[in-house]
């Protein structure tokens, strides 16, 4: 089992589960977070850090879409093992649902 980030974080992409992630796979997007499902320990210390709920572990049937995609991204985006300030449009874009159309492919920082 795994944990995966969903369409819920894209605009907000709060930090606050990298910063408890024991090993470190967590990966930053310009506008979102996801997580390297072969890196993921399942721990799920990351799950209740989130304030939108925005990860899900993969057995939860609304996460089988999302795997791929943190798979894809997290093979090229670099990682985040540090908190940061959440974007600017976090409390705008908390609630706004499929939130996919706002989805960026560019890498963020990272640390």
């Amino acid at each position: 089992m795994t944990f995966v980030v969903t369409d819920v974080c894209i605009m907000c992409k709060h930090t606050d589960c990298v910063e408890v992630c024991p090993v470190d796979c967590f990966y930053e997007g310009e506008n979102t977070l996801v997580i390297h499902p072969d890196e993921c320990i399942d721990c799920g210390v990351c799950e209740p850090e989130c304030p939108i709920d925005a990860i899900l572990p993969d057995t939860d049937p609304a996460a089988e879409k999302w795997l791929e995609m943190n798979r894809k991204y997290s093979e090229k985006w670099p990682v985040i093992t540090q908190q940061k300030e959440a974007l600017p449009t976090a409390e705008e874009y908390k609630t706004i649902p499929d939130k996919m159309k706002f989805f960026s492919e560019s890498p963020g920082e990272g640390d």
